[in-house]
């Protein structure tokens, strides 16, 4: 994964400040910047990021989610 800000890098940043989170990812699909997406995090959160995903994807396909917590 690119190290630096992407294009959608400020608006991350107030996601992740307004939730008063310690990450956040934005995916923006066709946006005034174009396609993309902005990935703000510790280092210690990037091994959840995986499952989190997966477990999205399950729920937009109506699955029942796998936990592998």
């Amino acid at each position: 994964m690119p190290e630096g800000p992407g294009k959608y890098d400020d608006l991350c940043t107030l996601v992740r400040e307004r939730a008063g989170a310690d990450g956040a990812i934005v995916i923006v699909f066709g946006g005034t910047l174009g396609s993309g997406f902005s990935v703000q995090m510790p280092g210690w959160l990037m091994p959840s990021v995986p499952g989190v995903l997966e477990r999205v994807a399950a729920e937009i396909r109506g699955e029942e989610p796998q936990h592998a917590d």
